[in-house]
């Protein structure tokens, strides 16, 4: 069975989901309260993308599309922490170019053990020994897994060559790779034989450069006519534009001239989608097939003709390799005057730049339609929501401290939020009741209940008091704060 090469693959990711987090009490004889112990849950594996010098084309991806990574493990009692999950290493051939769905960039893979984080496992949840607090003392909650990201990933092999052949189909691109390289590619004597692209590997003298036999291309390959635009992306990081042209065809509406200026225009409408030009790209005009002899005289005709555009023509025969060596040596200077054009490449530096102070890293968005819906979008948030078991009252009660800690609230009422409004947050949507102020302490009722939510009748207003703050060793201290009017008055013990 014949090797098959991909250059194009779409994959369908999916991190690993975090573990739920445990809540559990300790229970031991003579030790009745021996408080939370409720271990946290392993993070979620992440999807990797990996270069590696041993993958030379997405086929593996094309069979196998689907990948997923390992789910962290659930946090059980006595403080055990659930395990990770395992990261999934997804291998790809250097000069992977991933995209999503709408054409945009993501990463650039080029260089062995270059990698991507294609997709982020979630984050494990905490246990209720971590959420213990001095006003809960043991929480009968615990906070739940985040789903591991998901994501549909377009990945295109871009070759890494130097030189690029161009040419119309049948001109002698293969021909010449093969005895230029060790390259072994399908030669006949019909159109478009060459359906993948050929690496080969050249040296001359101290130099050696790589050199990529592009299927050949025809007027119209700009839009996707014969092979075009599956193939043009290879041509993207060539140094060189080597246009190899026919001196022998028998195409009466074809000369030599016509043919580069077809393949020219085809290349000045490609617009690369890793950026630069190729109009840019040095050229060079290789005069194919002069062991015809007929051939041999168009190519004397046209070599002037070629050189006052400015090109280096050199004359050459893959059958009787006349030629091949200046060929080769002139394509070296070539790669080599390019190659020193080039700025050095930056050093990549991470840069952090620290929160601004008044960042609280969500935003308040109103609906354009209803003037009564409000939008909280932030990282943070939508992840809190995600982790909250809304079965559970008092993880409810926590989420809302979570979110009056944060200054979504506050943030709400100077957008115009007022109670009763609807509010969403992810894909939870409920109506508006303003909770506990930030800051303020609530008492515990009951494991797993919270007193907010026990009596729906009562008002949700808040309004300011102050609170009486008893202490053992010492008169009484008298703090203001917010608290709800049916809150009661905590006492410290």
């Amino acid at each position: 069975m014949a090797s098959r090469f991909v250059d194009r693959a779409v994959i369908h990711l999916t991190a690993g989901n975090g573990g739920h987090g445990c809540a559990s009490v300790h229970r031991e004889k003579f030790k009745p309260l021996g408080g939370p112990d409720g271990g946290n849950g392993g993070n979620g594996g992440d999807v990797l993308l990996v270069v590696d010098a041993n993958v030379h084309t997405l086929l593996d991806f094309h069979f196998r599309p689907h990948a997923h990574a390992g789910n962290g493990k659930l946090g059980m009692g006595a403080h055990r922490n659930g395990a990770q999950g395992d990261t999934l290493i997804m291998k790809v051939p250097d000069g992977t170019v991933v995209l999503d769905d709408d054409g945009e960039v993501l990463a650039d893979l080029v260089g062995i053990g270059t990698t991507f984080v294609a997709a982020e496992g979630g984050r494990g949840g905490l246990g209720n020994a971590q959420l213990a607090s001095k006003s809960r003392k043991a929480p009968g909650f615990a906070l739940k897994g985040e789903p591991g990201e998901t994501r549909d990933l377009v990945l295109e092999l871009r070759s890494v060559a130097d030189v690029g052949l161009l040419g119309f189909p049948s001109a002698g691109k293969s021909s010449l790779i093969s005895v230029l390289s060790a390259a072994r590619p399908k030669i006949a004597d019909y159109p478009f034989t060459t359906l993948v692209p050929n690496l080969g590997v050249i040296t001359a003298d101290d130099n050696v450069f790589t050199m990529a036999d592009v299927p050949g291309l025809i007027p119209g390959a700009s839009e996707g006519k014969g092979l075009g635009l599956d193939f043009l992306r290879h041509i993207e990081r060539c140094a060189v534009l080597a246009h190899i042209v026919d001196c022998a065809t028998l195409d009466p509406g074809r000369d030599p001239l016509s043919d580069v200026d077809a393949l020219e225009k085809e290349l000045s409408l490609y617009t690369p989608s890793l950026g630069g030009d190729l109009k840019d790209r040095p050229r060079v005009i290789v005069l194919n097939k002069i062991d015809v002899p007929d051939a041999a005289e168009l190519a004397e005709l046209v070599r002037p003709l070629f050189e006052a555009r400015g090109y280096k023509v050199l004359e050459v025969s893959a059958i009787t390799r006349e030629g091949l060596r200046e060929l080769t040596f002139a394509l070296s200077e070539v790669v080599k005057e390019y190659r020193a054009a080039q700025p050095p490449k930056e050093e990549k530096v991470i840069i952090i730049r620290p929160t601004a102070v008044n960042d609280r890293g969500f935003k308040i968005v109103q609906d354009p339609e209803d003037e009564e819906a409000f939008f909280v979008i932030g990282r943070r948030p939508e992840r809190w929501i995600r982790q909250t078991d809304f079965g559970n009252d008092e993880a409810v009660g926590y989420l809302g401290d979570r979110l009056n800690r944060l200054g979504v609230e506050d943030a709400l009422a100077r957008a115009g939020a007022v109670p009763g409004n609807s509010i969403t947050i992810g894909d939870v949507t409920f109506d508006w009741e303003p909770s506990t102020p930030a800051g303020i302490a609530v008492r515990m009722s009951g494991r797993g209940t919270d007193m907010r939510l026990e009596d729906h009748s009562r008002p949700r207003a808040v309004e300011r008091k102050e609170s009486r703050r008893i202490r053992r060793d010492g008169p009484d201290e008298i703090e203001g704060g917010m608290v709800e009017s049916s809150a009661p008055v905590e006492r410290d013990s």
